[in-house]
């Protein structure tokens, strides 16, 4: 699939921040490479600045943040829901294909799509919880929308039409998705992989600085799950469920104090907030240098939990698990 590099001019227009590539200008204007233009030139889309309803009585994010992917023609877009969610817009800019990544609520999810007055075409569900499909029903009923989810818990995703297992490649419009089965979080947890975009949507199984609560699963399930995640290539970007990574970033640096990448990230983490900017997408290269539960062979971390040097890297991640809860 091909790629383009991701880019905004930044020599007329300012920009408050850069972050994997991205800039986003809050409250304002966003600058997009779109496919088809010829080299180095670029087009402004005009986005009229509307906050999201719900959005600043929940995440309290003053702006309605647009996050455009590396793609040549997939964007993304985060959409804040209740008090900390996050749901994902999918736009393919050539069809028109819409599709959006766990919606917890139908409202804010409407709210987009009226905004540049597009359609739903398919809802993608990473697993069962009311806070990933609260939307299902309504956005169906509203768009004609197919429901996506895993075979495993078709049972418990509201209105599936489509059930895809490990494995599994399904196209979304002219974009590869490859189904990652990745339980620990919940027994039917899956993961959507755009290879060609480079971005993978984790639901609750991997967060920037955390993995998910084992409700459902085992230590070595969780373990093996990000594993399968942690194989990608290192820029590859992470969309995950929740806004947790500041209070992700205490509890990490509290068992590995001395790590550095952590500490500058946690710094950086803590600026975001400040300005109630979102911390997601992350991209696996610095969660590999920071998250704990995939540093579960460092050996600070196992001193700080008092973990056997013997004990195998699941076991290390059940306890880490433990005390994040407990934290």
């Amino acid at each position: 699939m091909q790629m383009i590099s991701k880019s905004c001019s930044m020599a007329s227009i300012p920009c408050s921040r850069v972050r994997n590539g991205l800039c986003v200008w809050p409250g304002a204007r966003q600058l997009c490479l779109r496919k088809g233009l010829l080299y180095g030139l670029m087009h402004l889309l005009s986005l009229p600045f509307k906050t999201l309803r719900g959005a600043s009585k929940t995440l309290r994010v003053a702006e309605f943040c647009s996050v455009s992917n590396m793609s040549s023609s997939l964007q993304i877009e985060l959409v804040p829901c209740l008090r900390d969610n996050y749901a994902y817009l999918l736009h393919d800019v050539d069809t028109g294909t819409v599709g959006v990544v766990d919606p917890t609520e139908a409202v804010p999810i409407i709210d987009a799509l009226s905004r540049k007055n597009r359609n739903l075409t398919y809802i993608l569900n990473t697993h069962h919880h009311h806070d990933h499909t609260g939307g299902n029903e309504e956005l169906k009923a509203r768009y004609g929308a197919k429901v996506i989810g895993p075979g495993i818990d078709r049972e418990r995703i509201p209105g599936i039409d489509i059930v895809l297992n490990d494995g599994d490649k399904w196209m979304f419009a002219g974009h590869e998705v490859v189904v990652m089965e990745t339980p620990g979080h919940t027994r039917g947890h899956i993961s959507f992989y755009f290879p060609g975009s480079g971005a993978i949507f984790t639901g609750d199984t991997l967060f920037s600085l955390s993995c998910g609560k084992l409700f459902e699963g085992t230590p070595e399930q969780m373990h093996s799950s990000l594993g399968k995640i942690t194989s990608l290539p290192d820029d590859t970007n992470i969309y995950c469920g929740h806004e947790y990574t500041l209070s992700n970033s205490k509890f990490a640096l509290s068992i590995e104090p001395n790590n550095e990448a952590l500490q500058s990230y946690a710094a950086h983490v803590a600026h975001l907030r400040s300005k109630n900017l979102p911390t997601i997408p992350t991209t696996l290269k610095v969660e590999k240098a920071c998250n704990p539960f995939l540093r579960t062979s460092s050996a600070e971390i196992r001193q700080s939990l008092n973990i056997p040097v013997t004990a195998n890297d699941a076991e290390v991640l059940g306890v880490i698990r433990q005390a994040k809860d407990n934290f």
